[in-house]
């Protein structure tokens, strides 16, 4: 807040001491950065960062403990992650937590990583909510049981979720490699563990793991939102000040990774498709600042599409794609590049074309536009990372594990003064052939190597550390339906015939989002037309008559705006991400692509090859095979109908038919205002002057193609149960469906929405999850849901189920659906299920009102489909007023035993008759 006032500020000024010195007498104010401040529990040193953010309408609880892959012993490989899994499974207090996250419309979740372990749960703004999450954390800090028969069950979906890795040669390469160029080293390892830790470990160690590292001492709160300061840290000295550390002190001797020595080779041969090349490189931790230097370096690299190794890769047709990553560390780390070659291209010619760029590097120095549109590109990534408080609490944990959270600030300041000449120094220091893992190993007279220094000094690095002004916090922004309805305009602009619905609110960073859609043409009118629709909206950004691609690119980065263009069967959909001060830069770019578009051949070919690729890599795949055949077997369409479901030939057919000239014909008669556009945008707006400008620009931006949107009614599922054998998947998976007629103007769409929660979804709380995954210990990602299509006329709706399993499995994961459907059907639900799920239901609608995209796609919905806000006000009332016996009816209603459900299985079958059938049984 600025006040002109002297005595005004010297007053807030003495009340700010007075207050930072005596909160409680029991939390210290200890450091401010940027609108984030940090506090410490005196009664046990955790450390509590509080981000306030009136603009968001929903609360971050992030709790991050340093611990993670990297502090595992011998043959406790995975146990961080492990340990992760079981911290789920309760506390005497909080005895099911999946419900409880779920009864308060939570999005949460856990994560390991190898510095840190960190859970988090993003719900409603309100006291209640935030004194439960706090309860949570403080309880699960200690009292978590940790008990041998949850570690019986959740080993082997630790395991299914160890396999679904191992189905991938993309990331099997990646732990080979990086485990390759680690002699001593945990970061060679990777965090899901090795198997037979997994399956082995005693619960007694896991206990013991536990009990040392979870304390408040190694720990970090932080809490960012919506939520009064004060209050907040009465609550959290009230949960976790009685917390004690254990009489052991935390002690850690680092494992310091020699030189490397000499260039490493891995080779790989596994089933698949696709070819794969990498390289690692050595590097130093996060708190370096070589670390910033190396992050400019690989975005010179990898940036798209301006990136060296992307221009000789994929520019050049010797790769389909590539991408890379540098893990912001505590200790010495690497940075990773991955290539995918398809089969029709030479994979040594890829890596010829590589490795010779890699080595001439000190000969071709980075330039000053590459050091400035690198630059640009990082701080506009941070930027809209540090605008958003709800990522930005879990965004946080990453520093912390590597020392400290005010290490975001220092990189991103040392991004923005990094020079020329301490680029180029990283890249030669580092960029050497003994410093890289990628093949076999080459003997030198005169071996050069670089020596990592270990981190040191970093408590003297940031504790004066004071960063940049703070972005605002924004307003209070009540997310209820009345307050939303007063604050929104809408209208139709006359010279466009645009829809339009703006919600002008003061957002933290003085944020804009904002979506413009145009929707033409008849079933007729779309008839053959394939993949046009997708790859014309996908060349709006590679290119206009007046900007190139990379000049587009240039651009957006310099205004920290983001503009996506995506589009199919008649439908263009654009989405702006901006600022108050870049919106009208942003959309004249917008503005520039939709109007002036280039459609260069080559970009269009790179396109092509990338889908090709594509499809390659999952051509073997379990999830894509069993998708896609399901969506045959309820084939209702002719090849050429806009709702036809290719075959995997089919649409490799049509990816190598599109062509520039059926882009520009596509682009002629669909790109343009008839008689269906709309344009939504909400935060820091001028609304007059977005209706000028939509007038403007698009008042005469015409469609001859009427819209009417393309029929797709209802028709019943044909009962299947298929398998498809993948041979060499260490996972397989099953999807499920059931067609029923319905739509969400129906009256039981209310009844529907609670049946299909209880029934599959939740966290880790459905009926399916907890068969299969917390019963059975079958399943590491297992549920389903309920779709009620929006369309009255059609109302074509399914139910649908999933899991991802080892093969051998199949049979019980058979066995579960089959007598959880039936046992859903017959039995019912209970009163504290539906209880549950309407709590959470309520608040997880909130929790999206709260989100800028989410709350423009519900207005979105309600122009497209005629709507107001009372259809949402009612169905609230209607779903809070339910009682057991309407979830019951509908249930009955809609819900078939599983021999009626389109059902197909994929994976490593050993024996397919004796599987077939056990699915009879």
């Amino acid at each position: 807040m600025k006040s002109n006032r002297l005595l005004k500020i010297a007053g807030v000024l003495f009340l700010a001491t007075l207050w930072a010195s005596t909160i409680n007498a029991q939390i210290t104010k200890t450091a401010s950065v940027e609108g984030i401040t940090e506090y410490r529990v005196d009664s046990n040193g955790m450390k509590v960062l509080l981000f306030p953010d009136n603009s968001s309408q929903t609360i971050t609880v992030n709790i991050t403990y340093k611990v993670g892959s990297r502090h595992e012993g011998y043959g406790e490989k995975g146990m961080a992650h492990l340990l992760e899994h079981l911290v789920f499974k309760g506390t005497p207090n909080h005895p099911n937590i999946p419900k409880e996250l779920s009864d308060h419309g939570a999005r949460p979740n856990g994560t390991t990583w190898y510095d840190r372990t960190n859970y988090f749960e993003t719900f409603n703004a309100t006291d209640e909510n935030l004194d439960w999450a706090l309860d949570l954390e403080a309880d699960r800090m200690v009292n978590s049981y940790i008990a041998k028969k949850d570690l019986e069950s959740e080993f082997s979906v630790v395991r299914n979720e160890f396999e679904s890795g191992e189905n991938s040669p993309t990331g099997v390469l990646m732990k080979s490699v990086i485990s390759s160029g680690f002699l001593w080293h945990n970061y060679g390892q990777s965090t899901i563990g090795n198997r037979s830790d997994i399956e082995r470990v005693p619960i007694e160690n896991l206990k013991a793991f536990y009990k040392k590292y979870y304390r408040p001492d190694n720990a970090v709160l932080m809490v960012t939102g919506k939520f009064n300061t004060e209050k907040t840290l009465k609550l959290i000295e009230k949960k976790f000040g009685e917390i004690k550390n254990p009489a052991t002190p935390l002690q850690y001797v680092p494992t310091i990774e020699p030189p490397q020595d000499g260039e490493k080779r891995v080779v790989l041969n596994r089933v698949g498709d696709l070819q794969v090349l990498s390289a690692m490189y050595h590097t130093p931790a996060g708190s370096d600042k070589e670390h910033a230097a190396l992050a400019i370096v690989e975005n010179v690299l990898t940036d798209q599409p301006s990136g060296r190794l992307y221009k000789a890769l994929i520019d050049g047709k010797k790769a389909s794609g590539m991408w890379s990553f540098a893990p912001f560390t505590k200790e010495p780390s690497f940075m990773y590049f991955n290539v995918d070659v398809p089969s029709d291209k030479s994979l040594t010619e890829a890596e010829n074309t590589m490795m010779n760029l890699f080595d001439n590097l000190s000969k071709n120095p980075i330039t000053k536009d590459e050091l400035k549109r690198a630059k640009s590109n990082l701080l506009k990534q941070q930027d809209q990372v540090f605008r958003n408080s709800s990522f930005l609490g879990t965004y946080m944990s990453e520093f912390i594990g590597a020392g400290d959270w005010r290490l975001a600030f220092i990189f991103r300041d040392r991004i923005e003064s990094m020079t020329l000449a301490d680029v180029n120094a990283a890249m030669n220091k580092y960029f050497i052939k003994t410093n890289r893992t990628v093949g076999n190993f080459i003997p030198t007279k005169k071996p050069v190597t670089v020596a990592i220094p270990h981190t040191e000094g970093v408590d003297e690095l940031v504790k004066s550390y004071k960063g940049k002004k703070a972005l605002g916090t924004g307003e209070a922004f009540d997310v209820s339906y009345n307050n939303i309805e007063s604050r929104l305009n809408s209208g139709t602009l006359p010279k466009s015939n645009i829809e339009y619905g703006f919600i002008k609110k003061d957002n933290r960073g003085k944020t804009v989002s904002v979506s413009f859609a145009f929707r033409n043409g008849t079933e007729k009118d779309l008839m053959n037309k394939g993949l046009v629709a997708r790859y014309t909206a996908s060349m709006m950004n590679k290119g206009t008559t007046n900007r190139t691609r990379q000049q587009i690119e240039d651009e957006l980065s310099a205004i920290k705006s983001s503009v996506s263009v995506r589009g199919s069967n008649g439908r263009t959909f654009v989405n702006i991400s901006s600022t108050e001060e870049n919106l009208p830069k942003a959309l004249a770019l917008m503005t520039d692509m939709l109007k002036n578009p280039k459609f260069d051949a080559a970009e269009l070919e790179k396109l092509k090859t990338q889908a090709l690729a594509n499809i390659e890599r999952n051509k073997t795949e379990p999830t894509f095979l069993a998708s896609r055949k399901a969506s045959q077997i309820n084939q209702k369409y002719k090849k050429g109908h806009p709702l036809y479901r290719m075959t995997i030939d089919e649409e490799i057919q049509a990816i190598k038919d599109i062509s520039v000239d059926k882009l520009k014909s596509y682009y002629k008669d669909f790109y343009g205002i008839s008689n269906n556009a709309t344009l939504i945008a909400i935060g820091n707006i001028n609304e007059e002057n977005l209706k000028g400008y939509f007038e403007d620009n698009f008042g005469n931006f015409k469609s001859k193609l009427p819209f009417t949107s393309v029929a797709d009614k209802y028709s019943v599922n044909k009962a299947a149960n298929e398998s498809i054998k993948t041979p060499d998947k260490k996972n397989a998976f099953t999807t499920g469906s059931l067609s029923f007629e319905c739509s969400q103007d129906d009256p039981d769409y209310a009844a529907l929405q609670v049946a299909g929660e209880i029934f599959g979804g939740g966290f880790l709380n459905s009926r399916i999850a907890n068969r299969l995954r917390q019963k059975d210990g079958v399943s590491y990602g297992a549920g389903g849901g309920v779709s009620v299509d929006g369309d009255n006329k059609d109302k074509n709706s399914i139910m649908y189920i999933y899991a991802i399993y080892a093969p051998q499995n199949a049979a019980k994961v058979q066995k579960g659906f089959q007598e959880e459907i039936k046992r859903f059907i017959e039995g019912g639900v209970t009163q504290e299920e539906v209880d549950g799920v309407v709590k959470g239901w309520v608040q997880a609608q909130a929790v999206s009102r709260a989100k800028d995209r989410e709350l423009s796609g519900l207005i979105n919905n309600n122009l497209y489909y005629d709507r107001d806000f009372d259809f949402h006000r009612n169905l609230e009332a209607n779903v809070k007023k339910l009682t057991v016996e309407d979830v019951n009816r509908v249930i009955k209603k809609y819900f078939k035993n599983y021999e009626k459900w389109t059902v197909v299985n994929a994976g490593d079958f050993k024996n397919m008759a004796y599987l077939k059938d056990k699915m009879k049984n």
